[in-house]
């Protein structure tokens, strides 16, 4: 089987190549500290300068070296070249992905590291960068580590069944190895570190079968979906609910970075029961008929989803549909020629999937949920 590689970046590639023996180098160790949180238009040119000086000796370091030297070299290439056992072609019909902090030295230290295997054979490589990922803040670090669990489960995730996934943590900064050490848990079929000192050797560690048991969400499970759509519940509604999956924000509870986690693994099982019932929607019965006669699961999954979405973006407006409309996502529109048999009304729609169509009506500030389906639903409403 085929692998899908995660390996996390950091930045020792570069700072490695500083010549401390050299008086005119001797602050530059500490200036790439101070600077390491910040992006390019940030840094004044006397500091890119530097990296750019440290980029193309570690470019030359890489290209000139032995293999031994290389893996001294990069604690990043030292993993990969460890899964294949020193054999880089072996990884030729693998995808890389390099893990880098939203920061300049991150994203030129991912790139030196990309560019490299590429000039080896690997191809499938490309760079991931979490927007504000960085160690500047508990909160930057927070949102970044929430979108790269975004990220893994849109884009990772969907491959289980046809490739092997690998976290690769050897290099990295020590926090992010820490939380991606327990996500990979959940994502990872198996996870590489490599010890301290000369010649150490790979060490793995196999997916661990862990399981989430959702009997202890399946009473939150509306709350948590409310959540995730975007909805800021005041911290009263989280009651009984375990505090390592919301926080508090302005007295309004989000999902923590666990809880994001913990709901990736849940959702599953608590989204494609009965129809939960969201905020400011109601359901008629020819549209329970559809769900019920509904067995797929993923399209059930969907749907909730996208009914916690509109709940929320609804309560956000005061029930006004505008809001609907705007969302590029939802395609929110009117049926042409297309009324209530009884009350002649307009009926409209929105989209949960390409094919799939839920046709609504708005009364008395809640949206009335007619019928789920395939676009065949267009003919009959």
């Amino acid at each position: 089987m085929h692998r899908i590689i995660l390996s996390t970046v950091g930045t020792s590639l570069l700072t490695q190549q500083i010549e401390r023996d050299q008086p005119q180098q001797s602050h530059w160790s500490q200036e790439l500290s101070n600077t390491v949180n910040l992006n390019q238009t940030d840094i004044s040119p006397e500091i890119q300068t530097i990296i750019a000086t440290l980029q193309q000796r570690a470019i030359a370091k890489l290209n000139n070296g032995k293999i031994a030297e290389i893996r001294r070299a990069s604690a990043e290439l030292n993993g990969i070249y460890g899964i294949y056992d020193n054999q880089l072609s072996q990884g030729r019909q693998d995808i890389h992905y390099l893990i880098a902090t939203d920061t300049y030295q991150g994203q030129i230290t991912a790139q030196i590291i990309a560019d490299f295997l590429r000039e080896q054979g690997i191809g499938n490589i490309a760079i991931f960068v979490p927007p504000g990922l960085s160690t500047a803040t508990t909160m930057d670090f927070s949102l970044g580590i929430d979108t790269l669990l975004i990220w893994l489960e849109d884009h990772i995730e969907p491959y289980r069944q046809q490739y092997s996934i690998q976290f690769n943590l050897v290099g990295g900064f020590k926090s992010l190895q820490g939380y991606l050490n327990t996500i990979g848990m959940f994502y990872a079929d198996a996870i590489h570190y490599i010890f301290e000192g000369k010649g150490a050797e790979l060490i793995s560690i196999p997916r661990l079968p862990i399981q989430v048991d959702t009997s202890q969400l399946q009473d939150y499970a509306l709350t948590l979906a409310q959540l995730k759509a975007g909805a800021e519940l005041p911290v009263s509604a989280m009651a009984r609910i375990s505090e390592t999956l919301f926080s508090t924000i302005d007295n309004k509870a989000v999902l923590t970075t666990w809880g994001e986690l913990i709901w990736n693994r849940a959702k599953t099982e608590l989204l494609t029961g009965e129809l939960l019932p969201f905020p400011l929607l109601v359901y008629q019965d020819s549209f329970r008929q559809d769900y019920n006669q509904t067995r797929h699961g993923k399209e059930r999954l969907k749907l909730q989803e996208t009914l916690a979405k509109v709940s929320y973006l609804l309560s956000q407006s005061g029930g006004n549909v505008a809001i609907l409309k705007s969302d590029g996502g939802l395609q929110y529109d009117k049926y042409k020629n297309k009324k209530d048999a009884k009350t002649k009304e307009d009926i409209d729609h929105f989209r949960v999937t390409q094919g799939i169509r839920v046709s609504c009506q708005m009364q008395a500030g809640q949206l009335l949920l007619r019928r789920h389906g395939q676009h065949s639903i267009n003919d009959n409403p």
